[in-house]
C-alpha cells in the first residue's frame, strides 16, 4: 500500500525538519512548504492525503492558504497548528473548513491522534519502535518531545514537603489542586503525580484552559459530534476521552468560563458527560489534576469561580512556593539548565562564572523557574554574560556596580573568553538623574550625575525621585499611597526591601505617566520584561486610571 502523503506548511525550518522526521518514522510520506504561496503551488500540482498548516506565517497567513485551497475545491483534511496567540484564528479556521486543530506545544502522540482522526481507516498503524530522536539543534520549542521531559530539581524544605505529599497521594484517584505563581513548576508536579501512580502507563493529557476561547475549549475537552456546528465535519473525541484510564491536567483552571465549570463539575461527580451536539452520555475514568496561579477563594467572592467546583477539586491542595522563597534551588536549577542547553549551543562548559551565579542568587525571579530557564538558555546562545547581567541590573535586583565579568564564555577548548575590564554600570546622563535599583536589603539612593558624590535622600514616595515632567493628560491621576510598612519594629532587611520598593514604585509610576500608561512602552524604556512590569505594578499597589475610569 502506498504511503500516506502529508504536506507540512510552516515558515520555521526547525519545525518542518522535526515534523518531517517524526512523521516519516511513523510511516508517512512527508513534503514541506516554507510559505503559503509554495503550499498552494504544491497543493495544485500534487495529491496529498492531509495538510498540517501553521496559522501565523509572513506574507500569506495560514487562514488565507486555507481559504484559497478550499475555494479551488481542495478536499484533503487540513489540520491547523495554532499557538496561544492564535486561538481566535483557530476558531475561524474551523469555520472555514479546517478538519481539526492542534494547539502548540503538542506531543508526538497528540499529533498522531489528530492525524488518525482526520484520515480514519487510512491512517498507518502505530509504530512500536522507540521514538525517533531529533537532533537538539532542529527541535522547536513549539513541539514538546519525550527528550524534553521535565524533572523536579529542588533541595528546599518547602519543595521536599511538596514532593513527599505527591508520593503519599499518587496512588489514590482523588483530584489534586496545584497552586502557585506562573512558572513555579506546577506541570512538573502534575507529571510527577502521574508517573508515580498506577496510571503511569496510560495517557497524560494536558490542556491550557487559558489558551482557547470558551466555545472552542468545550469541544476540546468534551469532543463534538459531526454537524454539531459549522466546520464539524467529523466526530471528534475530547481530551477527557483521550485521557480515559490516565490523567488529565487542566492548567489555568481559574480562566475557565462559568458555564464550562458546571460541565466539569458534572464529569467529576458522575464520571460522564455529553459531547457537543451529542445525544448520549460518554463515560470516562480519568484522574483530574488542575493548576492555577489565581486565588480561587477571591475568584469565588467575585463570582468568577464556582464554589461547589472549588470544594470538589480541593481534596488535596499542593502549594508551590515562588523561586524567590527558595533561593537555595537557584544554583541546582541553573546547573541543570546549563547541562540541558549547553549540549545544544555550547561545548566544553560545565559551569557559569561566579559573578553570574551571584547575580542569579540575588535576583527575585518574578517569572520563577521558567524565567531562570530562559535566562540560562539566553546565556548559552549569546555566550556573553554581560548582556544578561545588564538585563538583571535593569530589573533592579543586582548591585549598581557589578564586578568585572567575562564578556564571552563557552569556547571549544572549555575556557572562558576575554575579560571585560570595566564594571557594569547604568548609562551616564548629563541632565537627568538616574535611579539605580538597589539589591534586596540595600538602601535605595539617587545618583545625580552632575554632583561630585551621591547625597542621601529621604525614602518617601515623593515626585522628585525622577525629575521628569508630569504631563497633563487623562492618565495623570492621583495614585493611592504605597502598601503600608509591616507592623512592629522593622529589621534592617525590611527597611532595605521597603526602600527598594518605594524607589521602584516612583520610577515605574513616572514612566507610566510619561508613556500615557502604555505598559509595553514603559517596560521597554525601563529595560524590563512586560511580565515583570505587571508584577511590579501589582506589588507596588499602582492603579491603572483607565481601569478605575471604567467602574
Amino acid at each position: 500500500m502506498d504511503r500516506i502523503a502529508v504536506l507540512v506548511v510552516d515558515d520555521e525550518e526547525s519545525v518542518r525538519t522535526f515534523l518531517s522526521e517524526l512523521l516519516g518514522s511513523a510511516g508517512y510520506q512527508v513534503r514541506c512548504a516554507a510559505s503559503g504561496a509554495q503550499a498552494l503551488e504544491m497543493l495544485s500540482g500534487g495529491s496529498f492525503d492531509a495538510v498540517l498548516l501553521d496559522v501565523v506565517m509572513p506574507e500569506m497567513s495560514g487562514l488565507e492558504v486555507l481559504r484559497r485551497y478550499r475555494g479551488t475545491g481542495g478536499s484533503a483534511p487540513v489540520i491547523v497548528l495554532s499557538a496561544l496567540a492564535g486561538a481566535d484564528d483557530a476558531v475561524r479556521a474551523m469555520k472555514m473548513g479546517a478538519s481539526d486543530y492542534l494547539p502548540k506545544p503538542f506531543g508526538n502522540d497528540e499529533l498522531q491522534d489528530v492525524l488518525a482522526r482526520a484520515l480514519g481507516t487510512r491512517a498507518p498503524e502505530r509504530q512500536t519502535v522507540a521514538p525517533v530522536v531529533i537532533p537538539p539543534r532542529v527541535a522547536s520549542p513549539a513541539v514538546e518531545t519525550a527528550q524534553d521531559a521535565r524533572v523536579l530539581i529542588s533541595t528546599s524544605p518547602s519543595m521536599r514537603r511538596a514532593r513527599a505529599l505527591v508520593e503519599r497521594i499518587a496512588d489514590t484517584d482523588v483530584p489534586v489542586l496545584l497552586l502557585g505563581e506562573s512558572g513555579t513548576g506546577k506541570e512538573v508536579i502534575a507529571r510527577e503525580i502521574h508517573a508515580r501512580s498506577q496510571r503511569k502507563g496510560k495517557p497524560f493529557i494536558k490542556i491550557n484552559c487559558a489558551a482557547l476561547p470558551a466555545e472552542l475549549l468545550e469541544s476540546e475537552l468534551f469532543g463534538h459530534e459531526r454537524g454539531a456546528f459549522t466546520g464539524a465535519t467529523a466526530e471528534k473525541p475530547g481530551k477527557f476521552e483521550l485521557a480515559d484510564q490516565g490523567t488529565i491536567f487542566l492548567d489555568e483552571i481559574g480562566e475557565m468560563a462559568i458555564r464550562l465549570q458546571a460541565k466539569l463539575l458534572q464529569v467529576l461527580q458522575d464520571e460522564e458527560f455529553f459531547r457537543v451536539g451529542g445525544k448520549k452520555s460518554v463515560r470516562v475514568d480519568s484522574r483530574v489534576v488542575v493548576a492555577t496561579n489565581r486565588d480561587l477563594e477571591k475568584e469565588i467572592a467575585l463570582g468568577n469561580f464556582r464554589e461547589d467546583l472549588y470544594y470538589r477539586l480541593n481534596v488535596v491542595a499542593i502549594r508551590l512556593p515562588p523561586l524567590r522563597e527558595r533561593r537555595e534551588d537557584v544554583v541546582p536549577l541553573t546547573d541543570h539548565f546549563l547541562k540541558k542547553y549547553g549540549r545544544q549551543y555550547i561545548t566544553g562548559v560545565s559551569e557559569l562564572p561566579r559573578e553570574v551565579l551571584q547575580a542569579f542568587a540575588d535576583y527575585d525571579w518574578p517569572g520563577n523557574v521558567r524565567e531562570l530557564e530562559n535566562m540560562v538558555r539566553r546565556l548559552c546562545v549569546l555566550k556573553d554574560a554581560t548582556l544578561v547581567l545588564d538585563e538583571l541590573n535593569a530589573g533592579g535586583r543586582t548591585p549598581a556596580s557589578a564586578p568585572s565579568l567575562p564578556t564571552a564564555y563557552g569556547g571549544d577548548d572549555g575556557t572562558y573568553g576575554r575579560v571585560h575590564d570595566e564594571p557594569v554600570r547604568a548609562p551616564p546622563s548629563s541632565s537627568v538623574q538616574v535611579l539605580e535599583m538597589p539589591s534586596r536589603g540595600a538602601a535605595a539612593q539617587v545618583v545625580a550625575s552632575a554632583a561630585p558624590a551621591p547625597a542621601p535622600v529621604m525614602l518617601e514616595p515623593a515626585n522628585s525621585v525622577l525629575p521628569t515632567p508630569r504631563y497633563l493628560n487623562p492618565f495623570d491621576v492621583p495614585q493611592p499611597p504605597p502598601p503600608p510598612a509591616p507592623a512592629g519594629e522593622p529589621s534592617l532587611k525590611d527597611i532595605g526591601k521597603r526602600a527598594a520598593m518605594l524607589a521602584e514604585r516612583e520610577a515605574i509610576l513616572s514612566m507610566l505617566q510619561r508613556t500615557a500608561w502604555n505598559k509595553r512602552r514603559a517596560a521597554t524604556k525601563l529595560r524590563i520584561s512586560y511580565k515583570a512590569l505587571l508584577y511590579k505594578i501589582k506589588e507596588c499597589g499602582i492603579i491603572d486610571p483607565r481601569s478605575s475610569a471604567e467602574l
